[in-house]
């Protein structure tokens, strides 16, 4: 497991999440400059720490969980901290928490119950964290520049993230219960005594 966690692309996954306290503060503080240069850097790393797993034969167990967390840690701290500023509404931050929730209990009871093992994300949510992306990066940009074209992202970007957000959970839901299925049809039918 140390090993696992001193190879490269792990340190980096474990400096993104250590930028989470520093844009953080940096928004508490109204220096949304710094907050947004930390999350464009934090995205590089996201980007990197990937690139460098696969090129450098580094992939890891560790990297394959450590990986998503960070990006839910940094993500969903953003947008609570960005609500209690009054920046991003409530009702979006309440879905995205919500989402992540009901995913993270069905999935904990379906591991501990079942001998399902693949909770591997799809299409749906994968262009969910990249419209949340996007917000948050325009959210904080407005805060910098309040460019109408930069506001217009911002707004579309909210509608974006609130929609899908709810239509990929209900999806992942369903699929789960999809590979349920198909779990409980290859178990051979259990004898009566």
């Amino acid at each position: 497991m140390l090993a696992q966690l001193r190879s490269f692309p792990n340190l980096l996954t474990l400096l993104r999440l250590s930028f989470i306290p520093f844009v953080v503060s940096s928004v508490l503080d109204g220096r949304y400059g710094i907050a947004l240069t930390l999350f464009v850097l934090a995205g590089i790393s996201d980007g990197l720490d990937g690139l460098l797993a696969r090129a450098l034969g580094q992939r890891t167990k560790l990297g394959e969980y450590l990986d998503p967390i960070a990006d839910k840690l940094l993500i969903s701290t953003l947008f609570l901290v960005l609500s209690v500023m009054h920046r991003v509404p409530w009702r979006v931050t309440a879905v995205v928490f919500g989402r992540d929730i009901i995913i993270l209990v069905v999935c904990a009871l379906v591991y501990m119950t079942t001998p399902l093992r693949d909770f591997s994300p799809t299409l749906y949510g994968k262009a969910n964290t990249v419209a949340q992306i996007v917000t948050l990066g325009a959210t904080l940009l407005a805060e910098v520049q309040p460019l109408s074209w930069v506001m217009d992202v911002k707004k579309a970007g909210l509608w974006t993230v609130f929609g899908l957000t709810i239509f990929s959970a209900l999806h992942y839901v369903y699929l789960l219960g999809v590979r349920l299925r198909a779990v409980g049809a290859d178990r051979p039918a259990q004898r009566s005594a």
